[in-house]
């Protein structure tokens, strides 16, 4: 089991369960699934650049990720339905946690002037998004392999009902929000 996982059992979850007062077990918030995003509009021009996406997330996640391919076709973006737009991965169980982890301790700390992820990012239904600059942050990918810096997003998914629980989850799991 791993440490974050390890912390949410005996100490995150009782104290999320004092603070809200659940009745149940079952009503404790927790961490559903993580899904990390990369969108790239120059993979139509070039395939290869693809193939750079999908090796530098599989690096990060210990994941493959799923390539996504466009719902509808855009003229203005020169966009055909079905062309491959970018790439995702969805984490749960054991990498979930592994991820998390190494992004709240590791990754987030090497952002340049990091004064904490902005504490209003939450859609209202208990889910937390952050957007990422540069992949460089994550160590597993080494700075003179790389073509391209290249962006993400990241989406925690909780089965909070509301944004005061997740929050509150995701502060007790280590989330450094900018006070």
């Amino acid at each position: 089991m791993s440490r974050l996982k390890e912390q949410y059992v005996n100490e995150v979850a009782p104290l999320l369960m004092k603070k809200f007062g659940y009745k149940s077990v079952m009503q404790i918030p927790k961490l559903e699934k993580i899904v990390v995003n990369v969108a790239c509009g120059e993979a139509r021009d070039n395939p290869k650049m693809l193939e750079a996406i999908v090796s530098d997330i599989s690096q990060i996640t210990a994941q493959r990720p799923v390539i996504c391919k466009a719902k509808k076709s855009v003229a203005n973006f020169k966009l055909r339905e079905g062309m491959n737009v970018g790439v995702k991965v969805t984490l749960r169980g054991e990498r979930m946690y592994e991820f998390l982890d190494k992004f709240f301790s590791i990754a987030l700390p090497r952002v340049r002037d990091f004064r904490g992820i902005n504490p209003n990012s939450f859609d209202g239904r208990g889910n937390y998004s952050v957007g990422i600059k540069e992949q460089l942050i994550f160590p597993e990918i080494e700075y003179d392999k790389i073509d391209k810096v290249r962006g993400m997003d990241i989406t925690f998914i909780t089965t909070a009902k509301t944004d005061e629980e997740a929050r509150e989850l995701l502060l007790l799991l280590g989330a450094p929000f900018a006070k």
